[in-house]
């Protein structure tokens, strides 16, 4: 069964090399019941553990059924242990966390996939525990606590059973009670190898090794030990993996261990949970500016062209706008027959007038704009109607009044019909320009549209129009539009080339409109970016605390890599805990960064949108923070050594 030739161990202790093992030759078989003795420091710990495939010889040729240990890797290792050792320990390495019935039944999560606790029920009654199933390591006995270790040490139908003074913190009662069982399994043909100082131990055993300083001294068989056949196990090389079940039962171990640790856990979470509001508050910012502005622009039209006398330099002095140029109504009209890109156009005419109603006034901007102007300027009356055509060439005292002038002087009664005074001049209200809002240097809202024929001749006494807008028909064609507008105003007006250089200013308000659309991307960017830090920093706290459990739980890392976790179950293990620390601090972030976001619009009247996007960006990037933060620590549990584990303090 087993066959050990010239094994050789040593470890550094105080800089010097203890030989733990110093060329130890031994064969085991089937059906024996063996005793290992010696004084502290024999070295007959270390030969368990050899014997275990906790650790592995540095020299020498060790066989278990048949197979040579050395040319097996970590995770083969662990696949021949779960299917062929069952260990007890003196100190018992039960789980807190986890019941009776769970510490027995845990390691069929790594030999099965799964956890099934029908077997584990079986064998604690055998054991006499059937009553205390659900009762925690605590609440147990230490006898009773040994007796689990054995139930768990079985459940996998082990062909051989290692214990390591298995009753060294009992009484004499609980002693005599696991000796019992340990002679039991031995009648049932489990090969039982036991490390004790008691010389009761040694006469109820078929066979006493004693060793001293690492070396074999004296092995006496009392009696020989039934002929058995070494069944067959499973490869070492098929691992079980882990399928639904499984993943299921490491989350649920995962929870259980940090609802066991509430506050460290919910610190954990507080940095992921003020990054995700801050992402989530941050985008919401963003993405409402962004609206904004682009409802703003909308208010402006779409593929304008803003056609102005320029104000061009002569001698290096900057003459006064409008001294080489002056655009007439006219403009308008071959601006429209001469240029096939061109949809429409509307001459505009613009000044400052007192506008009164009954005993109220109030100074606002009036625009003298042609019929076109609504159409290019979303800008057709929400109250209403905007004027016509023959309302323009009649000079018509018509007008449109924006919202805060209707705010100023008809507060809550309807304007429409009403006749009210421009510089005296009397003008009736036929519409109300839909709200376009206001900024911190311009209200929107506060003008005054009438027909620009009417403007020029019966209120401002202008001959000429202030700018032309020009929509054309698509993007594409704004820009050789505005060089073919150039050209036509220079040979309508006989500019000399002399002058031309600045002689007319023409205004792209795509242009305009993609630099603040642009600005408002590079704004949300950048805060996004800010609240990111945040996360980041989360991210670190979850690796700081992570690496404290690692710490902690190093004894429990080598107890489930003792009944057969391979390297992938304990990097899963942890991960899992990191990624339910994040996600939930995601969601909880989530929430908080929606009610942050609702504060500042209803606190600060910000105009703020939460996006699905958002929400699943700030999610997925939390996860993946708790992921990618959580796999060093969990890398560094899933490479620890088991002895080492086990024997860490």
């Amino acid at each position: 069964m087993i066959e050990l030739r010239d094994v050789h161990k040593t470890y550094s202790l105080g800089g010097s090399i203890v030989h733990a093992l110093d060329g130890v030759t031994l064969s085991i078989e089937p059906g024996e019941f063996i005793a290992i003795m010696g004084p502290s420091g024999s070295g007959k710990s270390t030969l368990l553990h050899v014997l275990g495939l906790l650790d592995v010889p540095e020299r020498g040729s060790h066989k278990l059924l048949g197979r040579e240990v050395a040319q097996l890797s970590e995770d083969e290792l662990a696949v021949l242990r779960r299917e062929a050792i069952g260990f007890i320990f003196q100190q018992f390495n039960l789980l807190p966390r986890l019941t009776a019935l769970e510490n027995t039944a845990m390691p069929l999560l790594y030999s099965q996939g799964q956890i099934s606790f029908e077997r584990a029920r079986t064998l604690l009654g055998e054991v006499g525990l059937s009553d205390r199933a659900t009762h925690r390591p605590n609440e147990l006995s230490g006898g009773q606590q040994q007796r689990v270790a054995i139930a768990r040490a079985l459940i996998n139908r082990p062909q051989l059973i290692l214990a390591d003074e298995p009753t060294g913190n009992l009484d004499s009662k609980s002693q005599a009670e696991i000796l019992a069982l340990l002679q039991s399994l031995n009648a049932q043909g489990i090969t039982v190898i036991i490390v004790t100082h008691e010389e009761e131990i040694a006469r109820i055993a078929t066979r006493v090794i004693r060793m001293r300083d690492g070396v074999i001294q004296t092995d006496e068989r009392h009696r020989s030990a039934p002929d058995q056949t070494v069944p067959a196990t499973a490869s070492a090389h098929d691992a079980m993996r882990p399928g639904v079940a499984g993943f299921l039962e490491h989350l649920r171990q995962g929870l259980k261990t940090l609802a066991a640790n509430k506050i460290r856990t919910g610190l954990s979470m507080l940095g992921i949970l003020i990054g995700v509001a801050a992402v989530v508050a941050m985008l919401a910012l963003g993405q409402g500016a962004k609206l904004e502005i682009e409802t703003r622009l909308a208010s402006l039209g779409s593929n304008l062209l803003m056609l102005r006398p320029g104000a061009p330099r002569v001698g290096g002095v900057a003459m006064e706008s409008g001294s080489v140029l002056r655009l007439t109504l006219e403009d308008v009209a071959v601006i429209r027959e001469r240029l096939p890109a061109v949809r429409d156009a509307s001459a505009t005419v613009n000044g400052r007038v007192q506008v009164g109603y009954l005993n109220r006034n109030w100074s606002t901007q009036v625009l003298g704009t042609g019929v076109s102007y609504a159409s290019m300027r979303a800008a057709q009356p929400d109250v209403g109607r905007f004027f016509t055509e023959d309302e323009n060439r009649r000079r018509a005292r018509v007008v449109v009044i924006g919202r805060t002038v209707l705010d100023k002087l008809f507060a809550d009664q309807d304007p429409i019909g009403e006749t009210i005074r421009l510089n005296k001049v009397s003008f009736q209200v036929i519409g109300v320009l839909p709200e376009k809002g206001a900024s911190a240097w311009r209200d929107q809202d506060d003008l005054i549209v009438i027909p620009v024929q009417t403007a020029m001749y019966r209120l401002l006494g202008k001959s000429y129009v202030d700018y032309i807008d020009i929509e054309v028909v698509s993007a594409d064609q704004i820009e050789p539009t505005q060089q073919a507008l150039e050209a036509l105003m220079f040979a309508r007006h006989r500019i000399p080339v002399s002058q031309q250089q600045d002689a007319v200013n023409i205004r792209n308000l795509a242009d305009i409109q993609e630099a603040l659309s642009e600005t408002s991307r590079t704004m949300s960017y950048l805060l996004s970016a800010i609240a990111a830090i945040s996360l980041l920093v989360g991210g670190i706290g979850i690796m700081n605390i992570m690496l404290v459990s690692v710490t902690e739980r190093t004894r429990e890392i080598g107890l489930r890599k003792a009944v057969g976790a391979q390297r992938r179950d304990i990097l899963m293990q942890f991960l899992l805990e990191s990624l339910v620390v994040s996600a939930v601090g995601g969601l909880l972030g989530i929430l908080l960064g929606a009610l942050a976001t609702l504060l500042l619009a209803v606190a600060a009247g910000w105009t703020t949108t939460i996006t699905l996007g958002s929400v699943l960006l700030a999610f997925i990037f939390s996860a993946g923070i708790g992921v990618v933060f959580g796999l060093y620590p969990a890398r560094k549990a899933a490479r620890l050594n088991p002895i080492d584990a086990l024997r860490y303090e």
